[in-house]
């Protein structure tokens, strides 16, 4: 695996770590890390730095959906502009194309339910591609960005019985 690849691997991760001890970990000198690093962030190969936050812990009022979304794919552009047109509304927080019964999969946070639901049957359904919708509620995070969230100490002590 090269360089790249493996700062990568790291940063995917932790994207919080000191530099110093990403160069030791990858046995690296640090300076050229540095320079990968920089120049996988001009050429778009590192998009951005994030942050996973449980808000389960931090407020009540926040409601993540997954919105399965079947459109008409346009000449010459495929899914590309209305995926564009999905992706540009502020509460839609990633669009996917996949395979399937769907041809869009959008992430979007709310404050309610109601505020998702509106969004959904005011702004995306109306949208001229869009054939269909089908929404699904978020109700708990177990394992986010390859994090699990909540974590479960389990008691390994052997059971004794008389």
């Amino acid at each position: 695996m090269e360089i790249r690849e493996k700062i990568l691997t790291f940063i995917e991760k932790n994207s919080r770590i000191d530099l110093k001890e990403l160069a030791i970990l990858l046995g690296e000198d640090e300076v050229a890390v540095a320079e990968q690093m920089a120049q996988m962030e001009e050429e778009g190969i590192i998009c951005g730095y994030h942050t996973l936050i449980d808000w389960d812990k931090v407020t009540n009022e926040r409601i993540t959906a997954l919105i399965e979304v079947r459109v008409t794919p346009q000449r010459g552009h495929g899914f590309d502009s209305i995926a564009e047109r999905i992706y540009k509304y502020p509460e839609v927080t990633a669009t996917y194309l996949i395979s399937g019964g769907y041809d869009l999969l959008v992430t979007l946070e709310g404050k309610t339910l109601k505020e998702v639901s509106s969004f959904v049957s005011d702004k995306l359904s109306t949208l001229e591609s869009v054939i269909s919708t089908a929404t699904h509620f978020v109700l708990k995070k177990y394992k986010d960005h390859g994090t699990i969230i909540e974590k479960h100490e389990s008691d390994e002590r052997m059971v004794v019985s008389p």
